[in-house]
């Protein structure tokens, strides 16, 4: 990713005779010797008005052309308003959003959509200081393709006592979960750990050397294709109930990723996994009162299990 560019011509001096381009490069340009190769490979270095091999060699009082590309930072939070957040709660300490779908939660390497952070700097929220640059104020996630209630903290008091509520699981996750088929027991925990799938590193799995996962389950609605699931998480990893619904042979519907019926998925309407973060609940860093904030189902959801329902 580039933003903006450095464009010099420079003649070839006396001293650098001889060197090969990507040499004489990064020492006229302060670059390194990788960078110099990257930018002559892109073709962002002419000779003489010629594209060159980083193995050319140059001679002396030849012009050199060279476009620097300014690099983006992948990491940098970009304030930008995102359509469909919306605020559930905000006091001093605390902002409670509504997330859609599409939105991740803070910048990441490979992904230069819309950000919850982005969003909550554009529309003036302070968030606290407290976690790495792009990551401030988080104290939990919700996947890219997950939508629901979360929270992010505003002041560093409240940054502290809710990240160590996370890590102590005292803070009560409920989600809604749509799943194919009808999980049996109709009520039950799935204690399976997880890790990085092993020949699809944007997957995960349940490994035998994975991280502890506790993911409690009950069913709310069993229809003929599908059935509605409140799901409690007692751990908080990755795509942990994506997986552990999928290692019930039970995916949810529209998730593809793990197996989901792509014709149910298309029956239905979804393009993403039916997962929705319905519910958070934590003591208030402030007040110490026990708080609890709901979202209702988006509209691609609710259409889906409207379908559902009435599919006889």
């Amino acid at each position: 990713m580039t933003a903006g560019a450095d464009h010099r011509v420079l003649s070839v001096p006396e001293g650098l005779a001889g060197e090969r381009v990507d040499a004489a490069l990064a020492r006229m340009f302060g670059l390194s010797r990788t960078r110099a190769a990257e930018l002559i490979a892109s073709g962002h270095v002419l000779v003489d008005g010629s594209g060159v091999g980083k193995s050319d060699r140059v001679m002396p009082g030849a012009t050199l052309d060279v476009t620097i590309p300014s690099l983006l930072d992948p990491l940098e939070v970009v304030p930008q308003i995102v359509e469909g957040i919306k605020i559930i709660h905000d006091d001093d300490s605390i902002v409670v959003i509504d997330k859609p779908v599409g939105v991740a939660v803070h910048p990441s390497p490979g992904w230069s959509g819309p950000t919850v952070v982005g969003h909550l700097v554009a529309a003036g929220f302070r968030i606290a200081t407290s976690g790495a640059s792009e990551r401030q104020g988080i104290v939990q996630r919700l996947d890219v393709g997950t939508s629901g209630v979360m929270v992010i903290t505003k002041s560093e008091h409240g940054y502290s006592l809710l990240k160590n509520a996370f890590r102590n699981r005292t803070v009560d996750k409920t989600y809604h979960a749509l799943v194919q088929g009808h999980p049996d027991p109709f009520e039950g925990t799935v204690d399976a750990p997880i890790g990085r799938h092993p020949k699809h590193d944007y997957k995960f799995a349940v490994m035998a050397d994975g991280r502890h996962s506790v993911t409690h389950y009950s069913t709310l609605e069993a229809h003929r294709f599908a059935s509605l699931l409140e799901i409690h998480l007692e751990t908080g990893r990755t795509h942990q109930i994506r997986v552990h619904m999928s290692a019930l042979k039970h995916p949810c519907v529209g998730d593809i990723t793990y197996g989901a019926d792509p014709t149910l998925a298309r029956r239905v309407g979804l393009e993403r996994q039916w997962l929705h973060a319905v519910r958070l609940g934590f003591l208030h860093p402030d007040s110490g009162d026990y708080v609890e904030y709901e979202s209702t189902y988006p509209d691609d959801l609710a259409h889906a299990l409207e379908v559902v329902r009435d599919a006889h």
